[in-house]
């Protein structure tokens, strides 16, 4: 008789805590203050997220909104993710983009934390957690959503790619509303 209500419990858990990931509201604070995060708050932040699996909070980060042209990197190594033209607003407060600039550079293994079956998005090079993939993106992109954590990236914006070393990407970001095969 104690394994019901222990059980009833754990489902309790469980769900609350998917309903907290998947439901926020668009009231939280703008990425404008998100961007005035103290440095240790916000290394304390991706290392959570980037060695632990944490979820920063939805609509409460840099790049949700973000529409600028330009490449998304690893924030810790450089490696080169995602793209402005395959990012798009998926409505669930984190960046969503349709692939990946180059599926090499990313590892995406099983995931079951959350009592459910989700699969993780990670870095090849760095190892460290981005976010997860899902089946509910765009169906005429591939079908697929890889949602990601700001802290986890870091924005290079076109004007600056070359610079930075990231020229080699200018055609694909330059590739607006045309399809391109990474």
């Amino acid at each position: 008789m104690k394994l019901i209500p222990a059980l009833l419990a754990a489902v309790a858990l469980v769900g609350g805590a998917a309903v907290y990931a998947y439901a926020q509201q668009r009231t939280a604070a703008p990425a404008a203050q998100t961007e005035q995060r103290s440095p240790s708050a916000l290394e304390r932040l991706r290392n959570w997220v980037m060695d632990q699996g944490g979820t920063e909070r939805a609509f409460d980060n840099q790049y949700w909104n973000n529409h600028e042209a330009g490449l998304y990197v690893e924030a810790r190594t450089g490696e080169a993710l995602f793209v402005s033209t395959d990012k798009y607003d998926s409505g669930s407060g984190w960046p969503s983009f349709t692939r990946p600039v180059d599926p090499n550079n990313i590892v995406m293994r099983e995931d079951y934390t959350m009592g459910m079956r989700r699969i993780e998005v990670r870095s090849r090079q760095g190892g460290a957690h981005l976010g997860h993939v899902f089946d509910d993106g765009p169906r005429g992109s591939g079908g697929q959503r890889f949602c990601i954590n700001s802290c986890a990236i870091r924005f290079i914006p076109r004007a600056e790619m070359q610079a930075q070393g990231y020229g080699r990407y200018l055609e694909l970001v330059d590739a607006a509303n045309a399809p391109s095969a990474h």
